[in-house]
């Protein structure tokens, strides 16, 4: 039986894909890629010429299937994903789990992570981190999900997208409470940034790019909440937090009855 390479592929700057990853690419008989497309770019920029198909989150049954008749076959596959290493918050996990239990040779050719260069760019002393990825779309989930990680002594990794970064900082927010924060974006490319703020200071002006965020775990001594019960309670609701749930957080936040936030609620509607 051939082999199955799980190739990492640069994040962002090309040149830090290694000699390793074009060798495999170059040699194999077919590369599974997230998106031909995307992919194709990539292996035109070093005159790769590759038979490509999808195997992306949509069909990795099916395509764990294809990629293990190839390699009964005797041809090579190289797994890629559009950015970084296969199977890390990409699709790649259930195809190396079902060719696992076939027996199929499967190797890896590491390659850069957002994760870790995430975690070396933020600075944060404790390195022990928890790595949870991209948050469930509904609340409910979401609340389901984090509620096993609220209390862990560890600092919480998250991956955002553009369209969902300032949201995700809401609701981490309103779900943690005031935490120390890192969010790290573009990493490698030309817009590279780390910020360090406080969950209630983390939303973006005009979200551009992949971001990583890394929320600290909870001091022992809990951190003030930033600003006003005024401001507190407006950051809230901007942040699409309804107003009874944003007067009893901020009611939480700072020790006081809910009936003082929510004389401060009813100003805001005059």
């Amino acid at each position: 039986m051939a082999t199955l390479f799980l190739v990492g592929t640069p994040i962002g700057n090309l040149g830090d894909i290694s000699q390793r990853a074009l060798d495999t690419l170059q040699s194999v008989d077919a590369i599974a890629c997230e998106d031909t497309r995307h992919s194709l770019k990539l292996l035109n920029y070093f005159n790769i010429k590759k038979q490509l198909f999808a195997c992306h989150k949509y069909n990795e049954r099916e395509s764990a299937d294809k990629i293990f008749a190839m390699l009964c076959q005797g041809k090579d596959v190289a797994l890629i994903t559009d950015a970084g290493m296969p199977a890390i918050s990409d699709p790649g996990a259930i195809v190396v789990d079902i060719l696992r239990e076939k027996g199929a040779d499967i190797t890896v050719v590491p390659g850069p992570t957002a994760l870790t260069s995430a975690i070396a760019l933020s600075g944060i002393r404790r390195q022990i981190f928890t790595f949870i990825g991209f948050l469930p779309e509904k609340n409910r989930d979401r609340d389901e999900l984090l509620a096993q990680f609220k209390d862990v002594p560890t600092s919480l990794v998250f991956y955002c997208s553009p369209y969902d970064v300032n949201r995700d900082i809401d609701y981490l927010y309103n779900f943690l409470g005031e935490r120390k924060l890192h969010i790290v974006r573009e990493i490698t490319k030309i817009h590279e940034q780390h910020i360090s703020a406080f969950l209630s200071q983390g939303r973006q002006e005009n979200p551009r790019g992949e971001y990583v965020v890394i929320v600290e775990c909870a001091d022992k001594k809990e951190v003030a909440p930033i600003g006003s019960l005024k401001e507190q309670l407006v950051r809230l609701i901007n942040g699409g937090v309804d107003k009874k749930s944003a007067i009893k957080q901020v009611a939480k936040d700072n020790g006081v009855a809910k009936d003082e936030v929510y004389k401060i609620a009813i100003e805001l509607d005059e």
